[in-house]
């Protein structure tokens, strides 16, 4: 929202919602899969193939029991770390080279399963962190546009208030 780009039906060949513009002056194509989450790596292979783009210039945003509540990381490759999404798009894509920024839901508390707890609602106080997560998420994003050495520091930065 804060650069007027909106989702929209993508081409008929991807199986996303699209924005594109750009974001200062760098263009980009905005996606979200139109599946679920573990199979979405088709639908990121066939954006990427549809903008003749790369997984070097991919930014997956997603994330991750393994982080704090409310901490970023930006990541250079890697393994997937159980997430069926991101094992879904490395299938797909033949690599693990992309980008990943990582969203900090912390641990499943108990013996709560962590598929039930990603899926589940935030809490009201929850709510309020999440909120200026995505904020300083967008903060990272546009970072990560200009520098990407910057935009890990800036990540790298970003802990719950």
């Amino acid at each position: 929202s804060r650069h007027d780009l909106r989702l929209k039906r993508g081409p008929l060949r991807v199986r996303a919602q699209v924005g594109r513009g750009r974001i200062g002056s760098v263009p980009v194509v905005l996606a979200a899969p139109n599946t679920f989450m573990n199979t979405s790596g088709a639908a990121v292979a066939g954006l990427l193939r549809y903008f003749k783009a790369g997984p070097d210039e991919l930014l997956v945003i997603h994330d991750d029991i393994d982080l704090p509540f409310a901490r970023l990381r930006l990541q250079e490759g890697g393994g997937t770390g159980g997430h069926n999404g991101l094992k879904s798009l490395v299938g797909s894509l033949g690599t693990n080279q992309f980008t990943r920024l990582k969203l900090g839901v912390g641990r499943p508390p108990g013996r709560i399963d962590p598929a039930d707890f990603v899926l589940s609602r935030f809490t009201t106080v929850e709510r309020a962190e999440v909120d200026l997560l995505v904020e300083d998420a967008a903060d990272v994003v546009e970072a990560f546009l200009a520098d990407r050495e910057a935009a890990v520091r800036l990540a790298g930065n970003r802990k719950p208030t």
